[in-house]
């Protein structure tokens, strides 16, 4: 068996890597510790150095998921040439659709009735994550007067409001009949919340730059 990486980084990531393969197949609940020390063939205590519990896998895989999105969607060579509205319809979009990734292992095992206590935690994480990005692209409507913003601390509160509502919708895995009427309202709530043009944020299923 080929020798385990001993850095630091290489090992955290090859522990997310194999975490995130065994919850797919096996499932959230039935994937324990011993498990996926066994897959990587190395000793349990290993895993311990790095992550305390299974829950906190759950917690760094699902915050690189968010930052893997936001990371794509900046590096998108279009990214830099659409209108901050634009942009704002882009990340909301990607980030909502993302959390059907690897058929929503992730977004399922968040939701579980038995993560309740580690739920909240990990959606400040998120909204902190999404906070940067949205808050960046806010100031730069502002600028360019694409919006018209009274308080921008606000408006982003609200907007993330939004955002969560959609994802309680996608766990809810309604059809796209149901999902197209809460994303245009949405898309319309937060134009109104911005002050930008009417019909200038439309939010889609798939994310298009």
């Amino acid at each position: 068996m080929a020798r385990i990486p001993q850095d630091p980084q290489i090992r955290m990531t090859e522990i997310l890597d194999t975490t995130e393969q065994l919850f797919l197949i096996r499932g959230y609940h039935k994937t324990t510790i011993s498990d996926i020390a066994k897959k990587m063939g190395v000793a349990q205590g290993m895993f311990y150095y790095y992550f305390k519990s299974k829950e906190e896998i759950l917690e760094a895989l699902i915050n690189r998921h968010v930052a893997s999105v936001l990371s794509m969607i900046k590096t998108m060579p279009s990214f830099t040439r659409i209108t901050p509205p634009q942009k704002i319809e882009l990340v909301i979009s990607s980030l909502v659709c993302s959390v059907r990734y690897k058929d929503s292992v992730l977004l399922n095992a968040l939701f579980d009735e038995k993560n309740v206590h580690i739920k909240d935690k990990v959606t400040r994480q998120i909204q902190l994550s999404i906070s940067t990005c949205l808050s960046t692209i806010i100031e730069d409507g502002m600028r360019t007067q694409h919006f018209q913003v009274f308080d921008p601390k606000i408006a982003l509160d609200f907007i993330l409001k939004f955002v969560d509502l959609l994802v309680e919708a996608m766990y809810a895995q309604m059809s796209e009949e149901q999902l197209s009427p809460r994303l245009k309202m949405a898309g319309t709530f937060i134009e109104n919340v911005l002050g930008a043009q009417a019909g200038t944020i439309n939010l889609k299923l798939q994310a298009k730059a």
